[in-house]
C-alpha cells in the first residue's frame, strides 16, 4: 500500500513511521531542515510505547514529486491547507482516497471545493506528538488511534485496506459509519480544552477543580454541542457533559497544543477552534458568548509573536 504523508509532523510523522515499519511504501512530504533531516538521517520517533527508527524514508519537499497513492494522510497545519489542497488534485484524479486528519470540522468543505468527492475520506486522530528535533518525533503518552470512514456512511474495500494496513503497523484504528459526529466529538472536546488552557495559561487539573473556570469550560462545549445539532450533527444533547466528565480522567498537567503553541510565540488554530464557533454560531442565531470571549481574548495572538 503506497501512503503519502502530506505534514510530517507530529501527526503525520508518527503515523507515518509506525506504517513505514510495518512495511508499507510511505513517502512523507516535509520542508526546512526536518526535510533534511529526513532526507539525511531518517526519520526516529521516541515513544513510550517503543521507538521506532527508520535509517532511511522516502521524502520529498513537493508533492508533484509523487506521482500515485492509495491514501494522502493531510496533516498539515490548518493554515496551510487551502494553499495544500491543489497541490493533491493529481494524485485525487488518479485514485488516492484524501483523508484530512487535522483538527476543525470545516476541513472537509475546503477538501470538496477543489477535491473530486469520491475521493475525500472522513478520519480524527488521537494523539499527543511533536517534532523534538528536525528528524525526530516526540509521541507523549500512551493514546495513538485513528478514525476513519466514508461520509455517506457505507462500508468500502479501502477503509477495510486501510484498517488492516493500521493494525498490522500496531495504531490503534477503528472504521466508523459515522464520522462527521465522531470529527464533531472530537471538536467538542479540543474547543474545550484550547480555549480554557490558552486564556487561562493552566492545564486541565486547575481548571477542573474551580467552580467557575470548570463552569466556563462546560459552557464553551455546550456551545459547541449546540452549534454542532443545529447543523444537523447527531451529537447527543448531554454530549458536553459527557465530556466534562472525561476531562476529569486526564492527567491533570495536560494543556491544548495551541497552549504550547502560545506559549512559543507561534501560530495559533483559534481561527478554526473557538472562532469558528463564534462565526457558525452567529450566522446561525444560536448564542456563543463564551467561544466568543475566547477568540477576542487571543486575538493578539493568532498570529504569532516570536521575537526572532
Amino acid at each position: 500500500m503506497k501512503i503519502v504523508i502530506f505534514g510530517s509532523g507530529g501527526v503525520g510523522g508518527y503515523f507515518g513511521a509506525r506504517l513505514a515499519a510495518a512495511g508499507n511504501d510511505v513517502t512523507f512530504v516535509a520542508r526546512g531542515a526536518h526535510f533534511e533531516a529526513m532526507r539525511s538521517l531518517g526519520l526516529r520517533v521516541v515513544n513510550p510505547l517503543g521507538d521506532v527508527s527508520l535509517p532511511e524514508v522516502e521524502v520529498v519537499n513537493r508533492v508533484a514529486q509523487i506521482k500515485y497513492a492509495d491514501f494522502v494522510f493531510l496533516t498539515v497545519k490548518l493554515w496551510d491547507t487551502q494553499q495544500a489542497i491543489p497541490e493533491l488534485v493529481p494524485l485525487a484524479e488518479r485514485g488516492a482516497a484524501v483523508i484530512s486528519f487535522q483538527n476543525g470540522v470545516q476541513k472537509e468543505e475546503v477538501l470538496l471545493r477543489v477535491l473530486p468527492k469520491p475521493s475525500v475520506m472522513g478520519g480524527v486522530s488521537y494523539i499527543s506528538a511533536a517534532i523534538q528535533e528536525p528528524g525526530v518525533i516526540r509521541h507523549f503518552g500512551p493514546i495513538q488511534n485513528l478514525v476513519f470512514g466514508e461520509f455517506d456512511g457505507a462500508g468500502s474495500q479501502r477503509a477495510l485496506e486501510l484498517l488492516s494496513a493500521c493494525e498490522s503497523a500496531r495504531i490503534g484504528a477503528r472504521i466508523s459509519n459515522e464520522i462527521e459526529r465522531e470529527i464533531w466529538e472530537k471538536f467538542v472536546f479540543l474547543v474545550g480544552l484550547s480555549a480554557t488552557t490558552a486564556t487561562m495559561r493552566q492545564p486541565i487539573g486547575a481548571i477542573r477543580t474551580n467552580e467557575q473556570t470548570r463552569g466556563f469550560l462546560l459552557d464553551v462545549m455546550r456551545e459547541t454541542v449546540n452549534v454542532g445539532r443545529a447543523r444537523g450533527v447527531t451529537l447527543a444533547k448531554d454530549y458536553a457533559d459527557q465530556q466534562l466528565e472525561f476531562c476529569d480522567t486526564l492527567p491533570a498537567e495536560m494543556t491544548a497544543s495551541m497552549y504550547q503553541d502560545l506559549l512559543r510565540g507561534n501560530r495559533l488554530e483559534l481561527p478554526w477552534l473557538s472562532a469558528s464557533v463564534a462565526e457558525l454560531g452567529e450566522k446561525m442565531g444560536i448564542p456563543v458568548p463564551r467561544n466568543r470571549a475566547v477568540t477576542d481574548i487571543l486575538a493578539l495572538y493568532v498570529a504569532g509573536h516570536k521575537s526572532d
